[in-house]
């Protein structure tokens, strides 16, 4: 799954294991993947965290923007609907990224009061160097696991999200 390094030494330790335990539905293998999975996204993270502190914003206007660049146009709801999170929250990150000239919305073509989102040529810029930061730990941990746990990794992370949303997520592959 990936590396551990040991002290300040430049020597990693593998913890990828060829195959899952035949009992990888107790506990322990449970718990294991809840810490995989916790410290994995909090290492893939803390690089863009810095940058993103940098500039005054946080993961709540990161994932707004990555987002909207994945979906130009997206509508206020739609990127709600995404988020999962209140309307106060997002309008508030919203208003920063639109302060910031980072997004920019327009009305929608059949609806006054529906606000369309896209980024600015800055906003666009950021999200970039955002993603490249991510792209590149991913693709490096992606190269190292190999195709097929990639495949499995994958399969146990659309397990997690509710059938219900498993369609809204798969838009966003055919979008981009």
């Amino acid at each position: 799954m990936g590396c551990a390094r040991l002290g300040s030494a430049p020597k990693y330790v593998n913890m990828a294991v060829p195959s899952a335990s035949p009992l990888f539905l107790r506990e322990p293998e449970i718990r294991r993947g809840v810490e995989l999975l916790y410290f994995g996204y909090s290492h893939l993270y803390r690089g863009i965290d810095e940058g993103l502190a940098q500039q005054g914003l946080g993961r709540a206007h990161h994932r707004a923007l990555y987002f909207i660049a994945r979906q130009p146009d997206l509508t206020v709801s739609e990127l709600l609907a995404l988020l999962g999170i209140t309307k106060q929250s997002l309008g508030r990150v919203l208003n920063e990224l639109d302060g910031r000239g980072l997004v920019a919305s327009r009305v929608g073509p059949n609806d006054r009061r529906q606000r369309r989102l896209r980024l600015t040529a800055s906003g666009a810029a950021l999200e970039a160097q955002l993603f490249g930061a991510l792209r590149e730990k991913l693709s490096a941990a992606y190269a190292q696991a190999g195709q097929g746990a990639v495949a499995g990794f994958w399969a146990v992370l659309e397990g997690l999200i509710p059938a219900e949303e498993r369609g809204r997520v798969a838009g966003l592959q055919r979008g981009g």
